[in-house]
């Protein structure tokens, strides 16, 4: 039974805040925006708490993301969003687990917490 399913409904680009980028990150999405990389940091990102994340847009969604056509930088997107739902906080917890399983209409609720730690890639720590 796989644990989790994209349904690319962007539920997990909504909200303000949690994408940092590194900077191989942002500058290799800047090159695939065809950005100046000051251009890209200007435009697109905010520095909180000495990191830079991804801006979000009026409706509150990601900046990369738009209705219809999901993620405009899927091909290059940060760790922290290829990661999802993978994250450390979801693999280690049960608890947190169940809430992220109510978050995200792609992780399969029949999915055991034990078979959702056993499919997640390196163990929920993000890929350098």
């Amino acid at each position: 039974m796989k644990a989790f399913d994209c349904k690319m409904c962007g539920e997990c680009c909504y909200g303000v805040g949690g994408i940092f980028m590194e900077e191989d990150e942002q500058k290799r999405i800047a090159k695939y925006l065809k950005l100046k990389f000051k251009d890209f940091l200007a435009g697109y990102t905010e520095v909180r708490n000495g990191r830079i994340y991804a801006n979000v847009g009026r409706d509150n969604f990601c900046i990369f993301f738009k209705d219809k056509k999901g993620c405009t930088i899927h091909p290059v997107k940060p760790a922290r969003c290829e990661l999802w739902p993978f994250f450390p906080a979801n693999v280690a917890d049960p608890e947190t687990w169940d809430a992220a399983k109510l978050a995200c209409r792609g992780i399969n609720r029949d999915c055991s917490f034990e078979d959702f730690v056993k499919e997640s890639p390196n163990g929920g720590t993000p890929k350098k």
